[in-house]
């Protein structure tokens, strides 16, 4: 590494002339934020483009650098001759290894020691160019994703009758009247779980799945890890299955038949009430009933006494069909997102040595 850039350890952060807002970034070892800490108005170290290399904690991360900024908390920067972009790529494919016993640390000989493989500067240039289209593209993927699961939550507000009110903000036609109260076991049958006996987990595909948290619920349908030969309480394809235990109220619409154990509860509802019970993850019913519990738990008591609000069977089913609807191209956004990351990590590994 030393042969191609100029490594510059960061230093202390001026705290005196820091700002939330300024002209030029100040940039420690998080990956998160972008590292970003603070502005300066009127001094930086580092002249863009450049290469930050983080050397504390999720150490050897590069990133290229494009406006002018000042590195701290041993943060490493790197001034080369070569595409920045293509660099850090280039960096972010080798394997950095931690070298203390303590918090993990990169420092500046260390990283000199480094090698990686460069080009002619022209195929760097193609290179990054097509990198930085992929970027681009995955970055509005990931806006118009983040759009789209925000107007699901605002139609679940919408749709649905707070505890305050009768009638919710937004109708459909020829709908008028007040929503009625009631408590969640007089619509719905509720199991709570119960796990079977660990000696009789498998990891036999032709056994019965086993549920037992949130881990086990991906993009809200059943995501198989652990199956095992002995049925305790059992969840039917097409039923609603919830978290019971932290993290508290995550849902599924079971897409299969299967054992549920004591972290979850099978609902035997319908797909107004599954959006139902959505809106009380987002307004931390669930939160609030568990906080004072050891395990931060909900019980069978609390899902069945439960308060909800419901209507006209026909407009139950129209207020499910649309939310069906938003769902349907959240998913299909969420899809098509995990495949262009996955084509942009093919090519990753394709385009360098």
């Amino acid at each position: 590494m030393k042969d191609i850039s100029i490594i510059i350890a960061g230093g202390d952060k001026n705290k005196d002339k820091l700002k939330k807002i300024g002209n030029y970034p100040v940039i420690a070892n998080a990956v998160n934020s972008d590292g970003v800490v603070g502005y300066y108005d009127d001094s930086y170290r580092i002249e863009a483009p450049a290469i930050t290399v983080t050397g504390r904690g999720d150490i050897g991360h590069a990133t290229p650098r494009y406006l002018n900024f000042t590195p701290v908390v041993r943060l490493l920067a790197l001034k080369t001759k070569h595409n920045v972009l293509f660099l850090a790529n280039a960096i972010n494919k080798i394997t950095i290894f931690n070298e203390s016993t303590g918090v993990p640390q990169l420092t500046k000989p260390q990283l000199s020691k480094y090698s990686v493989k460069v080009t002619k500067l022209n195929e760097e240039k193609k290179i990054s160019k097509i990198i930085n289209t992929l970027n681009k593209l995955v970055t509005l993927q990931q806006r118009k994703l983040r759009q789209l699961k925000q107007l699901k939550m605002v139609m679940l507000q919408q749709l649905f009758v707070d505890k305050n009110n009768k009638k919710p903000n937004l109708r459909f036609k020829n709908f008028k009247g007040d929503w009625e109260k009631q408590r969640l076991e007089e619509v719905a049958q509720v199991t709570m779980g119960q796990s079977p006996s660990s000696k009789n987990y498998t990891d036999n595909p032709n056994d019965y799945v086993l549920v037992q948290g949130n881990a086990d619920l991906k993009s809200n349908k059943i995501s198989p890890r652990v199956w095992t030969k002995e049925i305790t309480k059992q969840v039917h394809k097409g039923e609603i299955i919830m978290t019971v235990r932290a993290p508290v109220g995550y849902l599924a619409m079971a897409n299969m038949d299967a054992v549920i154990g004591r972290g979850v509860a099978a609902i035997d509802g319908n797909k107004y009430l599954y959006y139902l019970l959505q809106t009380k993850l987002m307004d931390r019913t669930w939160e609030k009933l568990s906080s004072g519990s050891t395990f931060e738990s909900i019980s069978s008591n609390d899902i069945k006494n439960l308060e909800i609000k419901v209507t006209e069977t026909e407009e139950e089913k129209l207020i499910a069909k649309l939310m069906d609807t938003v769902t349907y191209f959240v998913t299909i956004q969420q899809d098509n997102l995990t495949q262009l990351t996955t084509l942009k990590k093919y090519l990753l590994q394709k385009l360098f040595i």
